[in-house]
């Protein structure tokens, strides 16, 4: 597995979000690289646990229960591929380290050397389970600046961040679309 190269004022800040973020290396099995605090509250599993995993992880309780996802898998598996789209917003069923399903509101950014090679990939995650509109508007406008606060430290390792904030918009068809998500999860199956 290949070694973080990112210097410790960027990991500073990657630990100091008050959203929920992991790096993923984009080569071989796209292994977590880095995962902050808020990464472990929302999931309940350790940053020593989660290192060297893929976030697919997430999917499948620790009791073996494994969500679907197929609609949230084709928009990622898109996003992975060389010619894939820079980023990617979708909302994917994972679950935390005691077996609760969530309804994870995944965004992906592609990290790339000047040269144009994709060296990481930065996720957030967001519970929009049992959200309300006002909690994803701010996370929303935390995102945007975290991706903007970001990008020059960023610069100072040659990589650039991918996308745009447009990718960002905030809908409230995204919570709705969550709370039926759940519901339907809550009644219908042996989560």
């Amino acid at each position: 597995m290949p070694q973080l190269e990112i210097d410790r004022p960027l990991q500073d800040f990657f630990q100091k979000s008050s959203i929920a973020l992991a790096l993923s290396f984009a080569d071989d099995d796209h292994h977590l690289a880095l995962v902050n605090q808020r990464f472990c509250d929302l999931t309940g599993y350790d940053s020593s646990y989660v290192i060297g995993k893929n976030c697919r992880m997430l999917q499948t309780s620790p009791t073996g229960v494994h969500a679907e996802n197929a609609e949230a898998r084709a928009k990622i598996n898109a996003f992975l591929e060389v010619d894939g789209p820079e980023t990617v917003r979708t909302t994917i069923i994972n679950f935390r380290n005691d077996a609760t399903p969530f309804v994870n509101l995944l965004f992906m950014s592609k990290l790339k050397a000047t040269s144009g090679q994709v060296r990481y990939i930065l996720a957030s995650q967001f519970d929009v389970s049992r959200a309300h509109t006002h909690l994803l508007q701010a996370y929303d406008v935390e995102l945007g600046d975290t991706l903007k606060r970001i990008k020059p430290l960023l610069d100072d390792h040659n990589i650039m961040i991918e996308g745009t904030l447009a990718t960002i918009a905030n809908s409230t068809t995204t919570i709705a679309q969550a709370k039926l998500t759940l519901a339907e999860l809550e009644q219908n199956s042996p989560y």
